[in-house]
């Protein structure tokens, strides 16, 4: 790790996290509280995916759908009107909405081929996002100016890595340069995330092997053909059994940094609650090493 003890996190002059686990637990919220300090540079993976390298794919589908309109036709066609995605790192939506959900057409869904390519789009942004991390670390002190620095990692991070693997590139770009930070979330954060999930189905990304699986059982399962899926069911069926492949993901990521739980983070109200968390862990890391 980049920093061995509290002490030496503390009089670090450039302090740079990763956050990483599952969306919802709080790696967003503890990221616009350090850039509101005024001292932390902001960089969200999500947003550089979905603005650098998926940025055309969300335009073009916008524009597919257009031109489905008679009237937005014409327009599009004599460049009259101006279609693109007002992606923030506070809403994802375009990118999820891409992303799309495999199943009934009818019920807005993709068929199952274009749903695997929209993911290896994604996995591939993925990864260009996250190997991006450093030259951003640059970036933010040569031209902003920010010696700290937060990467804002998305919850499929674990997807895309290998963290068994001493030498997976990915892995190994991110912890020298940064401190890996697991937000480990309860039993009772799982439970509330399905709930918030089931009312409120969105788009996500799955490793291939996962994907497939899932989509073979729950047809099986449901007796159903490709075509009579129902995108919304199949998705909040997929969640919890994707939560329960990625926990052991994010605790083989952690042995590369160290963990805090959500409660603990939650805690922190402000960017020196969360330096002081960080050096507490650090310690307890090394006492219990």
């Amino acid at each position: 790790m980049i920093y061995r003890t509290g002490a030496e996190w503390r009089a670090a002059q450039a302090k740079r996290v990763l956050l990483f686990g599952m969306s919802g637990l709080g790696k967003t919220h503890v990221s616009t509280l350090l850039r509101d300090s005024g001292d932390w540079f902001h960089y969200s993976v999500d947003y550089r995916i979905g603005t650098r390298y998926m940025g055309e794919h969300i335009a073009d589908n916008f524009k597919r759908e257009a031109m489905k309109v008679p009237f937005l036709r014409e327009l599009l066609r004599t460049d009259s009107v101006y279609i693109a995605s007002n992606i923030t790192f506070d809403n994802l939506a375009p990118l999820s909405t891409y992303l799309g959900k495999p199943g009934n057409p009818n019920r807005g869904g993709l068929a199952f081929a274009d749903y695997l390519e929209r993911q290896g789009q994604h996995r591939e942004a993925e990864v260009a996002a996250l190997h991006d991390t450093p030259r951003f670390i640059r970036r933010a002190t040569e031209i902003y100016g920010y010696q700290n620095f937060v990467c804002d990692s998305g919850g499929s991070i674990c997807e895309v890595v290998d963290p068994d693997n001493p030498n997976d590139p990915v892995m190994s770009d991110l912890a020298g340069n940064l401190l890996m930070v697991w937000i480990k979330g309860s039993d009772a954060h799982t439970a509330e995330l399905v709930r918030r999930f089931d009312r409120a189905p969105k788009p996500m990304y799955y490793q291939p092997g996962f994907l497939h699986a899932a989509w073979t059982d729950y047809r099986v399962e449901k007796g159903l053909t490709e075509e009579q899926v129902d995108p919304d069911d199949f998705i909040r069926w997929t969640y919890a059994r994707a939560l329960a492949h990625r926990q052991p993901r994010y605790e083989a990521m952690a042995r590369w940094g160290i963990t805090v739980t959500a409660e603990e983070v939650a805690e922190a109200r402000d960017a020196q609650g969360f330096v002081d968390l960080i050096a507490r862990t650090l310690d307890q890391a090394r006492t219990h090493a």
